[in-house]
């Protein structure tokens, strides 16, 4: 059985280039993004790492910390990061998983347990590490996005559904198609028009299992 949607993580303890962590104990109060990829050195997670480090400040405003994951060993996540540096234009100050033993890649259902890496691996050994984990302070998986090789990850939709997963959190209403900060949210259907009311004054009923409104100030 997979990591599904509301599961909580494994609290396994991972060796990276910043040193030894318990990933629970990373994780502490704040929300939190594993994005992993199956090689080092390779073309399309070299953007993509690049991408995340020039969002540091993002990640900062919404209490969210960011760690990559890699079937490498940390010395090469050491030599990568200057790769990385070089194509992003930005340091990238997160640290990097070193699963060679797929230990996380199994626990997080992105390899089956029978996985092996074979002498001179390559990144098709291990192509499905390429997801993107969104989870909680309360150690949940509250999204996850799995990707193939030949794409590139989207992390300005990244953003998007962390903000939209931490406005539902904190206001208990969810995100219509392509929300926005700022736009308008659905009221559960759980949220009768009463209560509806007195927390969000004037709302629109499009239909009558659709109501949106504006967030409280």
């Amino acid at each position: 059985m997979g990591l599904r949607i509301n599961d909580t993580i494994p609290d396994l303890t991972v060796e990276t280039d910043e040193g030894t962590v318990s990933l629970h104990d990373w994780i502490g109060d704040s929300w939190a993004i594993l994005f992993s990829h199956p090689k080092d050195f390779t073309p399309v997670c070299t953007t993509e790492f690049g991408a995340v480090a020039q969002l540091a400040d993002e990640w900062a405003k919404r209490g969210t910390k960011v760690m990559g994951i890699s079937v490498d060993g940390v010395e090469e996540h050491v030599k990568w990061k200057v790769d990385i540096e070089t194509a992003g234009g930005a340091k990238p100050g997160f640290p990097i998983v070193a699963d060679k033993d797929l230990t996380l890649s199994k626990a997080f259902d992105m390899l089956p347990a029978e996985a092996y890496l074979p002498d001179g691996a390559t990144p098709n050994d291990t192509a499905t590490v390429r997801v993107v984990f969104i989870i909680g302070p309360d150690k949940k998986l509250k999204l996850s996005m799995t990707y193939p090789m030949n794409v590139g990850r989207n992390f300005a939709e990244v953003l998007r559904a962390l903000d939209g997963l931490q406005t539902a959190a904190k206001h208990g209403v969810a995100t219509p198609a392509n929300w926005q900060v700022g736009q308008d949210v659905v009221i559960p259907t759980a949220v009768n028009n009463e209560d509806a009311a007195a927390k969000f004054g004037e709302f629109n009923t499009v239909l009558p299992y659709l109501r949106m409104a504006k967030l409280p100030s």
